[in-house]
């Protein structure tokens, strides 16, 4: 259930992070220009209404339909967003979020369907038209079905949202909000629930109280402060760093380990995120725009001009109401040692007994494929990603290490380092990864123990040498562009590599799109050139003409033997 939740959220909310800088950007024009901004301007206010209503919900409908069904997925996507858009005047967040995927959904299915029935020659004249026609269709059904559905859930939305806060009951949240985030869902929640409900409270009163719920450092860094003081052992010792990066640095996820570590401190946190809440209704301060990442920097960029007493109020009043809370919690209760801890300490005997110096890699040694996976595939991903580079560089291995999001790995990734919340998730993703869990982002014994097992992977084998064309698992057919030429080559190669037997697909593509891992590659000779710049280490096929014939005959024969 756990995974099922943290997939779901990690979608919606990749919606919104791949667009966040243009949040951000929006938030910077809305607190400079609007009527009570810092700097009142009519003329660039203008800017504020198009950039709500058109472009921030059409770009997260065109990352929705892109995650589902790539490029032709995004357009579509976002093809039915504007017709979400153009038919009220409210903000639909929401509405994006559900026409984007249904975009690429629907743009999937066609393309199954209409492709293999394709005469040959017809490609690009069926691709463009298919994806038109469904377009059409889909901005019309946004306008008169989608809107007017979405335009209801907001209103049900509304009055929920409406009765907390009069009731002075919006601190209730925090029950939810605070248990989720450590099970990796605060991405989900910032981004997938709070951001459309801000925006939509942005467009009405010029900010929202809905942007600090689950982005305000100061229940953390309380918990983190606790630990400073009265943690013990190796979480004590590592809870400073932890609680700058944070604070400063907006990746709470740091902290999620500390609070599985001891479950009781929940209570400090819930508490604290529940006085920040509060502090903020009483002030009645909010944000213009989404703060990512939850940095205290970050949210003091985006707060509202009248906001910023209670916005930094509610910060220092959540800090300290969960270092008080996780301070009593943590004498009273805090573990003396656990499996973890005691693991740990037996590392980082064996690192300081060798000076703290990791072992060399081994003469011939060749680094497996690895990344580094978090959920969102940005903070706590892209710090651990650094340390473990500087572990591997120290011990002579000069790697950068990529950093991913759970759902954006690459199938064939040989090593995966994680969570170890989120294993599961990641063994799903990389059946064959070889999968390392941290309990802890800040690294230290756990890290080096991942860089001393990684020197000891067998030198990859030699590959052998045979004859011929070696049988590849896809063929990718380039052209200039990647549409007409290229379509209609690779649709009557691959009716000739059916003909024989032979089981390979055969893309398409733009040779600037080419992928540097790909092996085989057919092109026109006077693309072979620009193919193999493109791809270095792929078997490049020159044709004469893109009608194939006897050539094609050529590559099917060679590929059978």
């Amino acid at each position: 259930m756990k995974q099922r939740l943290q997939t779901f959220g990690r979608f919606l909310s990749g919606m919104v992070m791949s667009n966040i800088s243009i949040f951000i950007a929006w938030g910077i024009i809305t607190a400079l220009f609007i009527p009570t901004g810092w700097c009142p301007n009519e003329t660039l206010n203008a800017i504020v209404s198009p950039m709500q209503r058109f472009l921030l919900p059409i770009l997260i409908a065109y990352s929705g339909g892109k995650m589902v069904y790539g490029d032709r997925g995004a357009i579509i996507g976002a093809c039915a967003a504007a017709g979400v858009t153009a038919g009220t005047e409210t903000p639909m967040f929401i509405g994006a979020m559900i026409a984007g995927p249904l975009g690429g959904w629907c743009m999937k299915q066609v393309d199954a369907f209409v492709q293999p029935r394709t005469p040959q020659g017809f490609e690009m004249l069926f691709t463009n038209f298919s994806a038109g026609i469904l377009g059409a269709l889909l901005a019309v059904l946004g306008c008169l079905a989608i809107g007017p559905v979405c335009l209801m859930l907001n209103t049900v939305l509304e009055t929920g949202v409406s009765f907390l806060v009069n009731h002075g009951l919006l601190w209730l949240t925090s029950v939810i909000v605070e248990p989720a985030k450590v099970l990796f869902l605060n991405n989900a929640i910032n981004h997938g629930v709070f951001t459309p409900m801000g925006m939509s409270q942005v467009a009405e009163t010029g900010k929202s109280i809905f942007f600090l719920i689950e982005a305000n450092p100061g229940p953390g860094f309380g918990l983190l402060l606790a630990y400073c003081l009265f943690g013990k052992g190796n979480a004590k010792e590592t809870a400073p760093g932890a609680l700058i990066i944070e604070f400063l640095g907006g990746i709470h996820e740091i902290y999620f380990p500390y609070v599985l570590m001891n479950p009781v401190t929940i209570v400090g946190l819930i508490l604290g995120g529940m006085a920040g809440v509060i502090t903020n209704t009483i002030f009645g301060s909010g944000l213009v725009s989404a703060a990512s990442p939850g940095s205290f920097l970050a949210i003091l960029g985006m707060t509202a001009r009248d906001s910023y007493l209670g916005v930094i109020l509610s910060i220092l009043i959540a800090a300290a109401v969960s270092f008080g809370v996780n301070a009593v919690l943590l004498k009273a209760f805090g573990k003396e040692k656990d499996v973890e801890a005691a693991k740990k300490e037996v590392a980082d005997s064996k690192v300081s007994s060798k000076g703290g110096i990791p072992q060399p890699a081994p003469a011939g040694f060749a680094l497996p494929k690895l990344a580094f996976a978090c959920d969102a595939g940005m903070g706590s991903s892209a710090m651990g990603a650094a340390t473990l580079s500087k572990k591997l560089k120290a011990a002579g291995v000069d790697a950068a290490v990529p950093h991913y999001a759970i759902n954006d790995l690459p199938a064939d990734m040989e090593a995966v380092v994680t969570q170890a919340s989120l294993v599961e998730r990641v063994k799903k993703q990389c059946p064959k990864a070889n999968i390392y869990p941290v309990n802890n982002f800040m690294g230290g014994a756990e890290y080096d123990e991942i860089v001393q097992d990684l020197l000891k992977q067998p030198e990859a084998p030699a590959p052998v040498v045979t004859s011929g064309i070696a049988r590849p698992s896809k063929i990718v057919f380039a052209c200039d562009a990647g549409m007409g030429s290229s379509a209609m080559g690779a649709a009557a190669l691959s009716k000739k590599l059916r003909a024989a037997g032979l089981d390979i697909p055969v893309e398409h593509s733009a040779i600037n799109d080419l992928s540097r891992e790909t092996a085989f590659v057919v092109t026109h000779e006077s693309l072979a050139e620009r193919a193999r710049i493109q791809c270095p280490d792929a078997r490049i096929c020159p044709i004469t003409s893109f009608m194939g014939g006897a050539e094609y005959d050529r590559i099917v024969t060679e590929l059978m033997n």
